[in-house]
C-alpha cells in the first residue's frame, strides 16, 4: 500500500508521511484503520524504523494519525481533511519516479506520453 522510492531524493521519513496523507485523501485508509507497526513498515519497506517512526510522530503531530493503546497507530483523518493539493503532490513524486525510471531506460517523455495515451485508449 505505501511505496518508497529510494532513488528520490526526500528523506525516506518525508515520502512515508506524503503517502499516508494521500492514502487518507484517496480514501484507501479510512479513520480507525489500523497502520502497520513501526517494525513492520521498515522491514517491508526495507527502511530504518527510526524514518518510520518520525514519519508516524509527525503525522501525529498533524492529528492524521493517533496511537490507542492495545491498538498501537490508528487512522484519526479522514478523507474530506486532507487536501485535494496533497493528492496533487503525491501524484507530482511518482510522476517524477516514472519519469526518472523512464529516462533511464532510454524512454524521453514524449514516448512515456504516447505510450500512456495508447494505454488509456484501450
Amino acid at each position: 500500500m505505501f511505496h518508497i522510492d529510494p532513488s528520490d531524493p526526500t528523506p525516506v521519513e518525508a515520502q512515508l508521511v506524503r503517502t499516508i496523507r494521500s492514502a487518507v485523501g484517496a480514501g484507501t485508509l479510512a479513520a480507525g484503520d489500523a497502520l502497520p507497526t513501526v517494525r513492520q513498515l521498515s522491514v517491508e519497506l526495507r527502511v530504518g524504523a527510526n524514518a518510520v517512526a518520525r514519519a508516524y510522530e509527525e503525522l501525529e503531530r498533524q492529528g492524521v494519525l493517533a496511537t490507542r493503546a492495545g491498538v498501537g497507530t490508528v487512522v484519526r483523518a479522514s478523507p474530506d481533511s486532507i487536501r485535494r493539493e496533497e493528492l496533487l503532490d503525491e501524484l507530482v513524486a511518482l510522476e517524477d519516479t516514472l519519469l526518472r525510471e523512464a529516462a533511464e531506460l532510454g524512454f524521453s517523455l514524449d514516448d512515456v506520453i504516447i505510450h500512456l495515451d495508447s494505454r488509456r485508449r484501450r
